[in-house]
């Protein structure tokens, strides 16, 4: 912190399409002090003009003058050593917040590699060269874990088909990187203001449709655990702040001792030879990890309720036979489509004032009709960090308050 000030200066990559707005947000607010001296967001959207989805308050985030935002393809290995050099004046950047990777589940084992493994460890790896004291790795929940009980960190859920195992060997790459100072957040399906990336995003969005149509909202799966645990963005940002600070006071061998857990392979042993930088399958790989959830023990059921309470309507599921005809034809995925998207494009037609267009959708997808059980327990972070929730329930006032700035900004129906 050569500038003189006591504030640190923090370096965001990626995630301007899924969570580093609202962690921005947090680091520099609209309204009261910044946590930070100086904030560089990096990522591969343009925001002037806007190539993605930014939500109202991004914007203003990005006017204030902590902060600085640089479009750059992170895939190049001379534009990730650049990034780390700060502006004239300010000092090197003490953390960083990994939030790149890729997250559409469609793409190929190859583009997962590049854009998610490679860029993080390449961060990684300029990152502990310019010795940062905290690098804060946020990995979504890419992983089936078992629906009876809750699941703390020595248990090893297994990746999520080719996405999860990409993404899962990324935390490995990363922990096998000597002096980085690494703290790894797996979190669960977070939802909150501006994000409409996510499972939840597309709950709220369908349930309100169902409440439009005056009918029951259905889902495909028996109504057993089906553990689908939640998480605030706001928590999201506290804890990734909570985590760097953590870190940072202490270094990577004793944060090892105190939270170090193994990181597991979960791969084909012959990718080792052919991927760079995948550390062997026998490597013995340790890295503080903590669960990120909030205290609802949210699972299909109890989501599907919340949601569907708010909009006035009831949650079901569909008998055994419609069950079985669903799972198995991919052309239900079309069918059960129908509904939603045709009373989402009502919605927005008949909405008072007009909206030209949204980024919200109320399609899913094959890979959001499939059940994903996340059944992680929080306690960890609470003992470990010392992290207190700030939005510990999913409850009808979020769904109120993402609704309520969603109509703000002329993204959602006015009826």
């Amino acid at each position: 912190m050569a500038d003189g000030s006591s504030k640190p200066n923090v370096l965001i990559c990626g995630g301007v399409n899924t969570y580093s707005r609202a962690l921005a947000a947090f680091l520099v607010p609209l309204e009261g002090e910044p946590l930070v001296s100086h904030l560089r967001i990096v990522d591969k959207y343009s925001v002037a003009p806007a190539t993605t989805y930014l939500g109202a308050e991004f914007p203003k985030v990005l006017a204030k003058p902590e902060v600085d935002y640089k479009q750059a393809n992170l895939t190049v290995p001379s534009i990730v050593q650049s990034i780390f050099n700060p502006p004239e004046g300010k000092g090197p950047y003490d953390y960083v917040f990994d939030l790149t990777g890729e997250v559409r589940h469609d793409r190929t084992e190859m583009i997962l590699i590049n854009t998610t493994c490679n860029v993080a460890r390449m961060l990684g790896q300029e990152a502990a060269k310019r010795k940062v004291k905290a690098y804060v790795r946020v990995t979504l929940p890419f992983y089936e874990t078992t629906s009876k009980g809750t699941h703390d960190e020595k248990d090893d859920p297994k990746p999520d088909g080719t996405i999860g195992t990409w993404w899962h060997e990324t935390l490995r790459m990363l922990a096998a990187i000597e002096d980085l100072n690494l703290v790894i957040l797996r979190v669960g399906f977070v939802y909150g203001p501006y994000v409409e990336f996510g499972d939840i995003t597309s709950a709220i969005t369908v349930g309100s449709v169902y409440g439009y149509l005056k009918k029951p909202m259905k889902s495909v799966w028996s109504p057993g655990k089906n553990p689908t645990n939640t998480l605030h963005v706001e928590d999201l940002a506290g804890a990734a702040w909570a985590s760097a600070t953590w870190m940072a006071s202490l270094g990577r061998k004793e944060a090892d001792s105190l939270a170090g857990e193994s990181i597991i392979f979960h791969n084909e042993k012959s990718k080792v030879s052919q991927v760079e930088g995948m550390p062997p399958h026998d490597s013995k790989l340790v890295a503080p990890l903590f669960n990120l959830v909030d205290d609802s023990n949210s699972t299909l059921l109890s989501v599907g309720q919340t949601v569907t309470s708010f909009f006035g309507t009831t949650f079901d599921f569909f008998n055994l036979g419609e069950r079985t005809l669903y799972k198995f034809m991919d052309d239900a995925v079309e069918d059960i489509n129908e509904h939603h998207v045709g009373g989402w494009t009502q919605m927005i037609q008949n909405s008072n004032p007009p909206i030209p267009n949204t980024p919200l959708s109320a399609y899913m997808d094959k890979y959001a009709l499939e059940k994903h059980i996340v059944a992680l327990s929080n306690t960890k972070i609470k003992e470990v960090i010392g992290y207190k929730l700030k939005r510990p329930q999913f409850n009808h006032d979020g769904i109120k308050d993402i609704v309520d700035k969603w109509k703000e900004e002329g993204n959602w129906p006015i009826l």
